[in-house]
């Protein structure tokens, strides 16, 4: 009988929960009752709140609120278009910062136990640095030199690889399209694109895997500089831009840089003038995707505005299509579980888990991962269970 109670609500809350997701429509489908708690002609009964609620990744909480709260994220987000006035972040965005959070708190904690000192190059570099120095620094700090990716098969082989050597120097690296593993919240790309948390033992970065794979090289580099820099945020790099401020548009010339360093690509580019498919062959030669070789070129003004955006008009709507079927195509659960968890992070959980440090139940939790699926999880990155 309880559920059959109606709950006063503030229909201007129903609004905002409405407000705050993609689906809108769909929900109110769902809920056809949903014009008339809008209209405040009736209200919702405690069990159809509950499911709008879930529906709308919305806290239960909330609706017996007087007034619709202001939810912030903990970091800045910097936005290419308009960052002027603050847009309250997507429920996903929210739900994905916070367990992030969670995440690296953990494995600081972890760290400074295991003895750790602070990583040396979090927070290293001045925004005032030259982009050259700062992406040679970067490099450095990895083990790789300028020319790199010329011994790397592809630029796919090339993201793994870069993806591999940051984990080994200590950065927590996320990939992921979905909140958690519900594959009904996709992330959107056209909220953000990434975030990185600067932390001196722990920092974490984040790429939206529902983006194009191309463009997450970008932004995996354009993540790091903000650790040299020792700057949390959130950014969306619409058409490879970031926003006015000066540390998206620092943080853009040094992730450029350390992919297609500015002296190498002016000593090619003789070479494919006028060739019509010069920016994929380009993009083979640097191992990057052919749209980060069409905005280095744009920014070293080797083409005209109007020619890069002609490319990437053409170019975004395919990798965007191709994406969603990387993230549908029925990847392997535990192979996509090691981006989506992150290595190392997953490595010193396990092991944890395994040495009485934490019981197993904090592990599931920690990697969203249970029983039989954790175990088997844990024996594909080399554990014994």
């Amino acid at each position: 009988m309880a559920n059959l109670v109606r709950v006063a609500v503030n229909p201007e809350i129903i609004k905002w929960a409405l407000r705050r997701i993609r689906e809108a429509e769909s929900v109110e489908k769902k809920f056809p009752s949903v014009i008339k708690w809008l209209q405040n002609e009736t209200q919702p009964t405690l069990k159809q709140l509950e499911q709008f609620a879930k529906a709308t990744a919305t806290p239960l909480g909330y609706f017996f609120l007087s007034n619709p709260p202001e939810i912030k994220l903990p970091i800045p987000h910097y936005r290419t278009l308009d960052d002027s006035q603050e847009i309250e972040p997507s429920p996903d965005l929210l739900e994905t910062v916070r367990t992030m959070e969670r995440r690296q708190a953990w494995m600081r904690e972890y760290l400074i136990e295991m003895g750790h000192d602070p990583l040396p190059f979090v927070g290293s570099c001045r925004i005032n640095d030259s982009p050259k120095e700062v992406a040679a620094k970067i490099r450095m700090a990895l083990g790789i030199q300028s020319g790199w990716a010329a011994s790397v098969k592809n630029w796919e082989d090339a993201f793994r690889f870069l993806m591999n050597e940051i984990e080994n120097i200590g950065i927590l690296v996320v990939r992921n399209g979905v909140v958690g593993n519900n594959t009904y919240r996709k992330l959107d790309v056209r909220e953000f694109r990434g975030f990185v948390l600067v932390d001196e033992f722990a920092p974490l970065v984040f790429i939206n895997g529902a983006d194009g794979k191309a463009a997450q090289m970008f932004t995996l580099a354009h993540e790091l500089a903000h650790i040299w820099f020792g700057a949390s945020a959130v950014f969306d790099l619409s058409a490879l831009q970031p926003s006015r401020h000066e540390v998206e548009q620092a943080c853009n010339q040094i992730a450029a840089e350390l992919l297609v360093p500015e002296d190498e690509l002016r000593l090619v580019w003789r070479s494919f003038s006028g060739d019509p498919d010069r920016f994929h062959r380009l993009a083979k030669h640097f191992k990057v995707s052919s749209i980060v070789v069409a905005r280095r070129s744009l920014d070293l003004n080797l083409i005209e505005r109007s020619e890069f955006f002609k490319f990437y008009s053409n170019w975004i709507e395919g990798e965007r299509r191709k994406a969603q079927r990387d993230e549908e195509g029925g990847a392997n659960f535990y192979f996509t579980q090691k981006f989506k968890i992150g290595r190392k992070f997953a490595e010193a959980v396990i092991i944890s888990a395994k040495e009485g440090r934490i019981p197993y139940g904090e592990a599931y939790r920690l990697t969203g991962l249970r029983g039989e699926t954790f175990d088997e999880f844990a024996r594909r990155l080399g554990f014994e269970v």
